[in-house]
């Protein structure tokens, strides 16, 4: 594997694959707006490598400090299959953080419960 250029906290491999300048933008605008839904991400990787069939795979890594969320995808064009990882790991890291909040405010439901009142309270 050959690194194709180190952009901030952005590593491009491709194996197998010459990516031009016009592909590699795409690459880095696409991966860049994954950090609208999470503002922890400390690092992405992207690997893009050609099948015996002749179809391209996209592997899509992207780390943040508590988790790592990984998608892979085959199809006819590098930019489909970086549309559709974006996609996915955009849904992932979407559903993580409700499910941190849901947690959260049950936790805080479950206090207020416990919680004991004055009897002589308003509600």
């Amino acid at each position: 594997m050959e690194t194709k250029k180190m952009v901030p906290n952005v590593r491009l491999f491709s194996k197998g694959v010459k990516i031009d300048g016009r592909t590699e933008e795409y690459i880095l605008k696409r991966v860049n707006k994954l950090n609208k839904f999470s503002n922890k991400i400390l690092e992405y990787e992207v690997e893009v490598s050609m099948d015996k069939k002749g179809k391209f795979y996209v592997e899509l890594m992207v780390k943040t400090p508590h988790n790592l969320y990984r998608f892979e995808e085959t199809s006819e064009s590098i930019e489909g299959s970086i549309d559709v990882a974006v996609d996915e790991i955009k849904k992932q890291i979407v559903k993580d953080k409700d499910r941190t909040k849901e947690l959260r405010e049950r936790g805080a439901r479950s206090i207020k419960k416990k919680i004991v009142l004055d009897s002589n309270a308003r509600f």
